[in-house]
C-alpha cells in the first residue's frame, strides 16, 4: 500500500544508522508489543485494528446511518486527537471543501477546537436553520474549550427541537464509566460511544473518537480499518525491513546528527489536516525532557514560494519526510494557446499530474543538494484502506521513535501548565492563590 524510500538519506548518515539500532529497536518492538513499557497501559491502539469492539462498531454504523438520513449537519465538538484525525480523513479522501462539494449527507462543521467567537458564530450561522445534530467528543467532558462549545450547541439544539428532539440528536463520545460528560449523558439518555483507556486521544483515529464522524462523511470505515489490520500485521513483524523501524531509526539518526525539524510535505492541499494529525502525534509523544524533533508541515509547490528560500539556505536542521500519491483522482491535461504569451506550448497535451512529478523529482534534487535530507513515503492510492494503513504506520513508528530517544511516548504532562494558568485566571474554584500570583506577574 505504500513504499518507504530512504534513499536520499545515504549522505547525511553513517553506513551503521540502521544495525546500530536493531537491538534498540526490537527492544521498543516488544515494549510497543507487549505493553511493558513507559507509558504501557496506553497502548490499546497497538492491537486495536485486530481487537476493536465490533458491537459498538455497529452502532457506530448505524448511528451514521440515522445522522446522514435525518440531519443536513453535524457539528464535532472535540480538541486536540477528539477532532484531528477526523478531519484529517474526511479531508484527506473527500476535499477540504467537503461541504461544498458533498453529493449527500451532512456538512461536517468542527467546534471546539479553540476560543474564537467569530469561527463559532460561523458554525451557528452554518446550522441553525438546518437540520442538525451534534457528536461532542470529550473524556472527562470538563475541557474548557469542547465544553464551552458542547453548552451553546445543547442550548440551540433544545431551542429548536425540545429536550426530548435534542436527546436524540446528541451523540456523546466520552469515558465507559466516569466524568462530566459521562454522568451528563447517562442522565439525558444521550447515544454514548466509547474512549478507550487504553488509547490516548492522539492515538484515537481508529476509536469511536474518529470512526463516527468519518462514517457520516460517507467513508467506508469497515475498509479504513482493514487497512490498519493489514499495516498491524505487517509491522509487528521484527527485522530491518520493516518500514516502521526503519522510519524510526533513520529520525532518530538525523535526529542524532543535528536534524531538530521534520517536515511533513505533500502535493495534495487536502492532506494539510492529516498533517495536523501527524504534527500533534510527533510533537505530544516526544517533546519532552527538552527532547524532540520540532515537527512541522508543508504543501508543495504552494510553500516552495514562501518557505522554499529558508528550506533551501537556512540553517541546516531539517530533514523533510514527504508523502506522493502516485495517482491522481482526477485527470487535467493543459491546452494549448496559439499566442503562446506565457512560454509553455511545449507542455501542451501534457497532464497536469507530469508537471507536478517533475516539480517533485526537481525539489527533491534540490533540497538534497542543498543539505536536507529526504524521506519519501509512496502511496499507491488514496482511498479508505490505504489511509488506514498510514494512519497505523505513523502510529506505530511514532512509539518506537518515543522509545528510541528514551521517552514516555504515551504521556503530555505539559499540556496542563497553560490549562493550569487559564483556569486560575479565568476564577475557577480551588485557583484563588494562583490567579493572584498570575495578576501580579501580569501587573
Amino acid at each position: 500500500m505504500f513504499d518507504l524510500n530512504l534513499s536520499n538519506l545515504t549522505p547525511f548518515l553513517p553506513e551503521d544508522w540502521l544495525s546500530s539500532r536493531a537491538g534498540a529497536l526490537e527492544q521498543a518492538r516488544t515494549m510497543l508489543e507487549e505493553g511493558n513499557g513507559p507509558g504501557g497501559d496506553f497502548t490499546g491502539w497497538v492491537h486495536l485494528p485486530r481487537d476493536y469492539d465490533k458491537e459498538e462498531f455497529a452502532r457506530i454504523q448505524a448511528a451514521a446511518g440515522r445522522i446522514r438520513q435525518d440531519s443536513q449537519a453535524l457539528v464535532v465538538i472535540g480538541i486536540g486527537g477528539s477532532y484531528l484525525g477526523a478531519r484529517a480523513v474526511v479531508e484527506t479522501l473527500h476535499s477540504p471543501s467537503f461541504n461544498l462539494t458533498k453529493k449527500d449527507g451532512p456538512a461536517i462543521y468542527f467546534a471546539g477546537c479553540g476560543l474564537s467567537s467569530d469561527a463559532l458564530a460561523e458554525v451557528i450561522g452554518q446550522v441553525k436553520d438546518v437540520d442538525f445534530s451534534v457528536n461532542v467528543i470529550s473524556k472527562s467532558g470538563t475541557t474548557t474549550e469542547p465544553a464551552v462549545a458542547f453548552r451553546i450547541f445543547k442550548a440551540l439544539l433544545e431551542e429548536k427541537y425540545g429536550k426530548e428532539g435534542a436527546r436524540r440528536r446528541i451523540y456523546a463520545t466520552t469515558d465507559a464509566k466516569r466524568g462530566a460528560l459521562k454522568g451528563l449523558a447517562d442522565g439525558e439518555g444521550y447515544e454514548e460511544f466509547v474512549v478507550p483507556d487504553a488509547v490516548g486521544g492522539r492515538y484515537s483515529v481508529l476509536t469511536a473518537v474518529g470512526l463516527l464522524p468519518i462514517a457520516c462523511a460517507g467513508i467506508d470505515i469497515a475498509a479504513l480499518m482493514d487497512g490498519a489490520a493489514a499495516a498491524m500485521e505487517e509491522l509487528s513483524k521484527p527485522g530491518l525491513d520493516n518500514p516502521a523501524w526503519r522510519y524510526a531509526a533513520a529520525r532518530h539518526g538525523l535526529y542524532c546528527s543535528g536534524k531538530k525539524v521534520e517536515l511533513l510535505a505533500c502535493y495534495e492541499p487536502a492532506f494539510r489536516f492529516f498533517a495536523e494529525w501527524w504534527k500533534q502525534l510527533y510533537g505530544e509523544s516526544e517533546g519532552k525532557e527538552n527532547k524532540g524533533i520540532l515537527p512541522a508541515s508543508v504543501e508543495f509547490t504552494a510553500d516552495l514560494h514562501s518557505m522554499g528560500q529558508y528550506i533551501q539556505q537556512g540553517e541546516r536542521m531539517i530533514f523533510e519526510t514527504v508523502v506522493r500519491f502516485a495517482h491522481s483522482l482526477e485527470e487535467i491535461k493543459i491546452p494549448n494557446d496559439p499566442e503562446n504569451v506565457d512560454g509553455l506550448n511545449f507542455l501542451s497535451g501534457k497532464p497536469l499530474s507530469f508537471v507536478a512529478e517533475k516539480a517533485f523529482q526537481g525539489v527533491v534534487l534540490a533540497h538534497v543538494d542543498g543539505g536536507v535530507p529526504n524521506i519519501l513515503l509512496s502511496v499507491d492510492r488514496r482511498d479508505a484502506r490505504t489511509l488506514g494503513a498510514l494512519i497505523y504506520f505513523f502510529e506505530y513508528a511514532c512509539g518506537l521513535s518515543g522509545y528510541l530517544l528514551g521517552v514516555n511516548p504515551f504521556d503530555q504532562p505539559g499540556v496542563e501548565a497553560y490549562k493550569n494558568n487559564m483556569y486560575a485566571l479565568l476564577g475557577k474554584p480551588g485557583y484563588e492563590a494562583r490567579k493572584k500570583e498570575l495578576e501580579e506577574r501580569l501587573g
